[in-house]
């Protein structure tokens, strides 16, 4: 199934989490604070994490931000009690897959988790796709634009992946959020254009003259092909 590692301080929604998580098969690693859960992964490597974001300590946005840079492929789910598009827009733009509002069905929760999980281990193509200067190996999920690496989040790898084997076609808002966060996504079109964003300042693609990803206004996105083809 995956092993999981659920950092909450409060010990009555752990514990509910946990017990949820190890019924449907889950193994799973306990944290209280930001720093033990940093402890805990450099000893138990895991899949994917469920993260609150008030935590005591670092918050849960420091610990995001550290995961990305110390073991990046790693999945995050954040639990924010706000509910409040900053909190999400924040989670999202470092790197988190998705996010749940307390208080929570444990049902949805899972289903969350399961579907980060099969994006993630989704059978990988033996090869690379090269398309202009843009080179993406998907056994490695690796991707070079110009020559130079890029250090992509789990969600912006498989959105530009999704532009690119478009082939230069339309991709709309709601083909994303359907493809990516699965169809019982709660969120709303606002995270689709934060990643786009986020793409666009790591290829150094400028949305007026773009290179590699263009604006379809009112309806979505699509990887340039041509130089011409804006």
């Amino acid at each position: 199934m995956g092993n999981i590692l659920v950092v909450e301080d409060e010990d009555s929604i752990r514990e509910f989490i946990v017990i949820n998580l190890k019924r449907e098969g889950f193994g799973v690693i306990e944290a209280a604070t930001g720093e033990e859960a940093l402890a805990r992964l450099r000893v138990n490597p895991v899949d994917l994490i469920i993260l609150d974001i008030m935590l005591p300590g670092i918050d849960g946005y420091e610990v995001c931000k550290r995961v990305q840079e110390e073991r990046p492929g790693t999945a995050i789910i954040m639990l924010t009690a706000k509910g409040q598009d900053t909190d999400k827009v924040i989670g999202l733009e470092l790197g988190a897959d998705d996010y749940v509002v307390k208080p929570f069905n444990p049902v949805e929760l899972t289903a969350r988790v399961k579907a980060v999980l099969r994006r993630l281990n989704r059978k990988q193509r033996d090869q690379k796709i090269q398309i202009k200067d843009v080179t993406i190996d998907t056994e490695k999920r690796r991707v070079t634009a110009n020559g130079k690496p890029l250090d992509l989040t789990n969600k912006e790898y498989e959105l530009f992946l999704l532009l690119i084997e478009t082939g230069g076609g339309v991709v709309t808002r709601e083909e994303i959020l359907n493809k990516l966060w699965g169809t019982n996504f709660y969120g709303d079109t606002k995270t689709i254009d934060v990643h786009i964003r986020r793409l666009r300042e790591k290829l150094g693609d400028d949305p007026s003259c773009p290179r590699y990803i263009a604006t379809v206004w009112g309806v979505g996105y699509r990887f340039v092909m041509e130089e011409d083809d804006v």
